[in-house]
């Protein structure tokens, strides 16, 4: 089995520290510095496996990675990068990269990789499978992460994007499991068909199955006229199942019949309808157990799974925080027209040590209120009210003598309290406050002029 290695990246340390390995692992190998070089080589070397950085003076890896499957698509391409964003980890495997791997990188792991890859190729050949172009899409802001937990989730993103697939996501409520079944279909060639999330929880039975595959008129009491619903609606697009867990056995026998026949009856009618549309479900149940309980079929749990994504709760990437903080600052500042950038040290620790049991959802909500009761560019921790176990926020649980403070702390903590609990709206919080809405705003002038005083 050939065993020809193209080594791409501008760092002259890392080609030589790659190209010693390799060689030593009896490998075949040549390096370039640049994409371009690389490219110059292609067709004299005629390499397996070409191993590339993304980030590079002049053409970047992705650009290699897309000339390399125009050019010669029989050549895989492990992609190496520093910049482990989900974009960039989504776009080179969707884009046919065999792997992507983030740097500092393992050299034994990398090994493990190629060889993997190796064989793969060498079974593809056997088999006749003809390379697949990379699919349509158009970006979307699925999530924001680091962690090597997200770095697999984004993987499977670019994987199951151009596939029909069902999926199954799992994962506690709040921590973006919509975000990341938007990602599969807004990265995949269907996007611009529609995306239709049906909350199972918020309907009883018989609306939900209304609502899912319509009904004919007369069907039930009310019903003036035929209805489509989403599945007929969702056309070639993707249906978006969120709680899947609280559905009854009822419902799910209908709902695997549509995913066994791709066809489902309106409520009323006799005559069925055919469906295109990808369905992916998600739930923060243990579905195991509600099998074992009666909750939930099984054969429709394993129809759902064909690929199941496990979406981690926040306080177990906690190198995440930091930058889906500042993502969710950038954003909050954007809608509500304020100047607020800067997160400092002493609030960043803040978030950090917070559990977060609402996951991303908790923390964006938490963010969006600091955003709103901030005054000038910084947040503080004044700004946060995280409330822990034992009921006390986090930055009262901090100092008992500061939780007490005088009255006119504690009339301004209110104040901002209630503006964070209206979203800004100070005509409501006026109205919550039992004020008018020019002694409010003549309170709020204080608070930014560093006043503090308590007007009765």
């Amino acid at each position: 089995m050939s065993r020809k290695l193209l080594l791409v990246d501008d760092d002259p340390a890392m080609l030589v520290a790659l190209e010693f390995h390799f060689m030593r692992a009896n490998f075949e190998v040549r390096t370039a510095a640049s994409a371009e070089e690389a490219l110059g080589m292609l067709h004299e070397y005629r390499p397996d496996v070409v191993l590339t950085d993304v980030q590079m003076g002049g053409m970047s890896g992705l650009e290699l990675l897309d000339a390399v499957n125009k050019g010669m698509p029989e050549v895989d391409v492990i992609v190496i990068t520093g910049y482990e964003d989900m974009r960039t980890t989504i776009d080179a495997i969707r884009n046919g990269a065999y792997d992507y791997l983030v740097k500092p990188v393992d050299v034994d792991q990398l090994e493990l990789v190629v060889n993997r890859c190796l064989r793969d190729r060498a079974a593809r050949r056997r088999g006749g499978e003809a390379p697949e172009g990379p699919p349509a899409g158009r970006p979307v802001d699925a999530g924001v992460g680091r962690s090597p937990q997200m770095i697999e989730i984004y993987k499977l993103i670019g994987m199951l994007a151009s596939s029909r697939t069902p999926v199954l996501i799992r994962g506690e409520t709040g921590t973006g499991k919509e975000l990341v079944a938007t990602a599969i279909h807004n990265y995949s060639p269907w996007s611009g068909e529609p995306f239709v999330a049906i909350n199972c929880t918020a309907l009883a039975e018989s609306l939900l199955e209304s609502e899912l595959f319509g009904h004919v008129k007369g069907a039930f009491t009310g019903a003036m006229g035929d209805r489509r619903g989403k599945f007929e609606l969702a056309g070639s697009g993707t249906i978006f199942l969120d709680e899947i867990g609280d559905t009854t056995p009822s419902f799910q026998a209908k709902l695997l019949r549509v995913l066994q026949a791709r066809e489902f009856y309106p409520v009323g009618s006799e005559r069925p309808r055919k469906t295109q549309a990808r369905v992916i479900a998600a739930t923060h149940r243990p579905i195991e157990e509600l099998i074992r309980s009666g909750q939930f079929r099984e054969d429709l749990y394993f129809r759902l799974r064909v690929v199941e994504i496990n979406v981690p709760p926040l306080r177990d990437r906690k190198e995440d925080i930091p930058i889906l903080a500042e993502h969710l600052l950038a954003r909050a500042s954007r809608e509500l027209g304020k100047d607020v950038r800067i997160i400092p040290p002493r609030v960043m620790q803040l978030l950090q040590e917070h559990a977060w049991p609402g996951n991303v959802r908790e923390m964006e909500n938490a963010i969006t209120r600091a955003a709103v009761l901030a005054h000038g560019p910084a947040l503080s921790p004044d700004h946060f009210a995280l409330h822990e176990a034992n009921g006390k926020s986090a930055p009262e649980a901090a100092s008992e003598e500061d939780e007490i403070g005088t009255l006119a702390q504690a009339q301004r903590r209110h104040v901002e309290r209630v503006l964070g609990h209206t979203g800004g709206n100070k005509s409501r919080a006026a109205r919550i406050l039992g004020i008018s809405r020019p002694r409010l705003d003549r309170l709020l002038a204080q608070y930014q002029d560093g006043i503090v005083e308590v007007e009765v």
